[in-house]
């Protein structure tokens, strides 16, 4: 068992031991517990919710990595979708063009963005701490939102939409598709590029990276702008998918994005983290969802047990690492 573990931990790192403990853990609990749970159907389900909630994590994790937080993921998506949705309902609604569509998504992209780039401009050149950019971000943006919309959503679009939140591709979930590529693109970004090495050493020490001469101000204002533009892209994902923009899709996704990272290994002071376990700690939640929902549980018990799954895992992983650092001090 011993040499097992080591051989996963050498293959995957120690950052996987969390989230392959929950998936295995979910997996024999529902697959025992739950009548067709390990099935073409559930996994269909998942492929599809999955995401939504993914690509909002994406946008979460990046400045999360430099010891910061973005709590205006969602109302930064939902008012992309809405500039996009704006865009599309000024060139015709059901009867816009594809190029209306493309000039929606680009509208969504700089709505997304240039939201991005005034938090990361707020937090670089104030030194005001993230939760309070962000917080007051998030309710600029709910306010400016739902002032625009009063309070209401924005439908009315042209069918050829419809594909990219419920089509599929070569047998694959075209949302998901989407989602895999801006998985990859982030993988690319922390392994590859110098601004992955960057916003890490921003997370260990801001100090240090500054007196190595790196000029942290531009990095925080790329993260949170990248943070931006993927929320734009999880916008355009829900308009998709729910056919309809408003101010409050997704609110609840705000908590269990963070909730998804440190379940993935990220440390929430920052510094550490990689996307791949992120990725299984989304499937590991989006399975105990629906889980509990073949078990008929109501939603309020799913939420409960996300933040149950949580403590449990963080203690497993804390037990581990105690477990191997003995082992390497013992010889």
């Amino acid at each position: 068992m011993k040499a097992i573990a080591q051989k996963f931990n050498a293959t995957f790192g120690a950052d996987m031991t969390g989230p392959a403990i929950a998936f295995l853990a979910v997996m024999v609990i529902f697959g025992l517990a739950a009548n067709n749970f390990i099935s073409s159907a559930t996994f269909g389900s998942v492929a599809f919710q999955l995401p939504e909630l993914g690509l909002l994590t994406l946008a979460m994790l990046l400045p999360l990595l430099t010891g910061g937080i973005n709590l205006s993921v969602t109302f930064t998506a939902n008012l992309s979708g809405l500039a996009a949705a704006w865009v599309m309902q000024i060139y015709g609604g059901v009867d816009a063009s594809p190029s209306a569509f493309l000039l929606g998504v680009l509208a969504a992209l700089a709505t997304g963005g240039a939201a991005g780039l005034m938090t990361g401009a707020a937090i670089a050149y104030t030194r005001a701490h993230p939760i309070l950019v962000t917080l007051s971000m998030m309710i600029f943006l709910r306010g400016l939102g739902e002032f625009l919309t009063r309070g209401g959503d924005v439908s009315g679009f042209p069918s050829f939409i419809a594909p990219i939140g419920h089509g599929q591709l070569f047998g694959f979930p075209i949302p998901l598709l989407i989602f895999v590529i801006c998985v990859g693109l982030w993988q690319l970004l922390l392994t590859r590029f110098k601004l992955g090495f960057g916003l890490l050493m921003i997370g260990s020490n801001i100090e240090a990276a500054q007196y190595s001469g790196m000029n942290t101000r531009r990095i925080l204002v790329l993260v949170y702008t990248l943070s931006g533009l993927m929320c734009a892209v999880a916008g355009v994902i829900m308009l998709a998918r729910f056919n309809s923009v408003r101010v409050g899709h997704g609110e609840s996704y705000l908590l269990i994005t963070v909730l998804a990272a440190f379940l993935g290994g990220i440390d929430p002071f920052g510094g550490f983290g990689r996307v791949l376990p992120v990725f299984v700690a989304l499937i590991v939640l989006q399975l105990l969802s629906s889980g509990l929902n073949l078990m008929g549980a109501n939603q309020h018990l799913a939420t409960a047990l996300w933040g149950v799954l949580m403590i449990v895992v963080m203690a497993a992983r804390t037990i581990v690492s105690a477990y191997f650092a003995s082992r390497r001090k013992k010889g």
